[in-house]
This record gives structure tokens, sequence and C-alpha cells, in this order.
């Protein structure tokens, strides 16, 4: 990647850098605020593969316990730019590539605007489909027993 000079000649190491110092961001930064991004797109019913939805389940039953935004989300953040990988469960009904389109929108958009840094790439992986009737707890429903 070529670095830009400023019209004085000055190198420019983009907005994250400047005389008086640098600022970096950690990675855990960036996957909260894709995981963030993610769950406010509509059709997305839950981040997270298998295993990581089981110990998040867990997580948020202890009390005190906080939910955890970046489940889910892996990221690669460089000096500039920022790779996001996405694990999705998506609600049923939902046109899988008009939310892939979304999601990449809203991650890029929020991403770029909160930290500066260019995205490179969001890549989705549709690790499930929620259907309505699938329900994580039972109280809703008719009781199984009196």
């Amino acid at each position: 990647m070529t670095e830009k000079t400023t019209a004085a000649g000055a190198k420019d190491d983009g907005p994250l850098a400047s005389d008086q110092g640098k600022t970096t961001i950690a990675d855990q930064v960036v996957a909260k605020i894709a995981g963030i991004a993610t769950r406010e797109v509509e059709g997305v019913y839950q981040l997270g593969g298998a295993g990581s939805r089981a110990v998040g389940a867990l997580r948020e039953r202890i009390p005190g316990s906080r939910t955890n935004y970046g489940q889910g989300v892996s990221v690669e953040v460089g000096e500039r730019q920022a790779a996001v990988d996405l694990d999705v469960i998506a609600e049923y009904g939902v046109a899988i590539a008009d939310l892939a389109a979304g999601v990449r929108r809203n991650v890029v958009a929020s991403v770029e605007r909160m930290t500066g840094l260019q995205v490179t790439e969001v890549n989705l992986t549709v690790h499930d489909v929620h259907l309505p009737d699938e329900s994580d707890d039972d109280a809703e429903g008719e009781p199984r027993v009196e």
C-alpha cells in the first residue's frame, strides 16, 4: 500500500496518526462495533456459531454478566485497515443476499465512521435460519405439565 503525501509533501499516515501522536485501535473495539452494527440490521436473529452461542447463553445466565457484543465476530486490524468476519443466524424468510448486503453496508459505515479505519472486507457465514416457532424459552408457549 502506498503512503499518501499532503500538498506540502509531508507524509500522511491517515486519520489515526499525526505529528502529535498515533492512535491504535484494539481488535476487540472493532469487533464490538461490528457486532452491534450487525445486530441493528433487520433479519439478523443472532451472531455466532453453535459453540459460541452456547457459551454466550451460559454467560448471560450469570448474575452481573454483560452481553458479549463481539460474539460471532472476528477481525483483523492494521494501522489503516480492518477486515471483519461474521457468523450469523438469519431470520426465516429473509433474503440472505439482501441481508448480507445490509450487514456489510452497516458494518462498513459504522466501523469507518467510528474508527477512521478503512474496512477492506466484511465476510458473512450464515450458520442457520431461525424459524418463528423455535424459541429459546417456553415462557410464551403452553406449559407441558400442570
